[in-house]
């Protein structure tokens, strides 16, 4: 009911309701894909995440040998509306990373945890790629934390301090993520085994923090799929009438006066201009009233709108050249054709008005998605 009374109220133009109506959309599920290399622990992850352990009824399988093949879904009873999904581990023969994105359509998840046991290494780098071309964001979970601490203190003075060695941990999987375009990564360093020591808690609590705002996140991206069917639908019908216009400039503009094409459709162009505005509500009374609504100056709405000014400056543009061409037809025709050099500003006007029309109803259409998807960010939280 939330998504056809959010189409219903962009449809209609009230771009204020359709904000309102996507708060039911935040406490829809949140879909997390936990993925990485094979025997990563990803699986182990997810049973700490939700206060299981191996064995336990409606735990993830775990084991040495990676053998999985399908999605496993699994909800998360301490995150209401949260769903974690265990992935197959990638690198394994029979399911390369080309493959493996498109068998399990990775734009199918808002969200995902890259889980890692060694070192960052090209098969992180090239997930952390595809996950940037979705346009979404991730956690890097550098997991078995303890065994590194196990094997390093064998390796090193007894006395060696743990957190050095976990920040040195850290430092590599952020120096590997910012190789990749990756600003101020999110890392964790855990260990499934021991959910209540290194950055287990830390890890839980930030994710139950930023929810909300993945969620927000994720609509955004879905937005553009939501919004064009509903903005062409209206589009379609405003355009249906451009021809009526256009032939109505036609009328007023063949009859032979000085100036008179230009000022006909000049003047049409403006009003249909604010036609187009308020039809899809980004004139100033509506942007005023969603940027009060979001909380965020209407000037950061208008910022995104590139109809406005370049559509006024293309349309004299046009209108211009049309009056030139007219002018020098028309003179040349008049005195050897006089039915058909009264007709030259008509039909000039006719085409110009119709072109001009459908261009400008173009741009104020995606300016809607475009002020849309500015209103709805002003919600969103700053990542933590």
């Amino acid at each position: 009911m939330a998504l056809d009374g959010f189409k219903a109220a962009v449809y209609q133009g009230s771009l204020t309701e359709a904000i309102s109506n996507v708060q039911d959309f935040y406490s829809h599920t949140l879909s997390i894909a936990v993925t990485g290399e094979s025997g990563s622990g990803k699986s182990s992850l997810i049973n700490a995440m939700r206060g299981l352990h191996a064995g336990d009824e409606g735990a993830a399988e775990t084991g040495m040998l990676d053998v999985m093949r399908e999605l496993m879904a699994y909800p998360d009873p301490v995150l209401p509306g949260v769903t974690l999904w265990d992935l197959p581990g990638v690198g394994v023969s029979y399911f390369p990373l080309d493959i493996y994105c498109e068998r399990f359509n990775l734009s199918q998840f808002e969200f995902f945890i890259i889980v890692g046991s060694q070192r960052f290494c090209s098969d992180h780098a090239r997930l952390v790629r595809e996950i940037q071309r979705l346009g979404k964001r991730f956690y890097f979970v550098r997991s078995k934390a303890n065994v590194d601490l196990d094997t390093s203190r064998r390796q090193r003075s007894s006395s060696d301090n743990g957190e050095r060695i976990l920040q040195q941990i850290r430092e590599d999987c952020r120096r590997g993520l910012g190789a990749e375009g990756v600003g101020h990564p999110q890392v964790f360093v855990v260990s499934s085994w021991e959910p209540n020591h290194y950055d287990f808690p830390l890890l839980r609590q930030i994710l139950q923090t930023e929810v909300q705002s993945l969620k927000r996140h994720a609509f955004l991206l879905s937005l553009p799929a939501i919004a064009l069917p509903i903005v062409k639908q209206k589009k379609a019908t405003l355009k249906g009438q451009i021809w009526e216009t256009a032939l109505f400039s036609c009328l007023l503009t063949a009859v032979p006066v000085p100036g008179l094409s230009f000022l006909c459709t000049f003047f049409i162009f403006r009003k249909h201009l604010f036609r187009y505005y308020s039809s899809f509500v980004v004139d100033d009374r509506s942007l005023s009233a969603l940027a009060q609504q979001v909380g965020k100056p209407i000037g950061e709405l208008t910022a995104v709108m590139t109809s406005l000014g370049t559509t006024l400056m293309m349309a004299l543009k046009l209108l211009s050249d049309s009056v030139g061409a007219t002018v020098m037809v028309a003179e040349y025709s008049w005195k050897r054709l006089p039915v058909f050099g009264a007709m030259v500003p008509g039909g000039v006007a006719l085409l110009t008005t119709f072109f001009v029309l459908q261009q400008c109803l173009a741009s104020v259409a995606d300016d809607t998605q475009r002020v849309l998807s500015k209103a709805l960010e002003a919600e969103e939280e700053t990542p933590s």
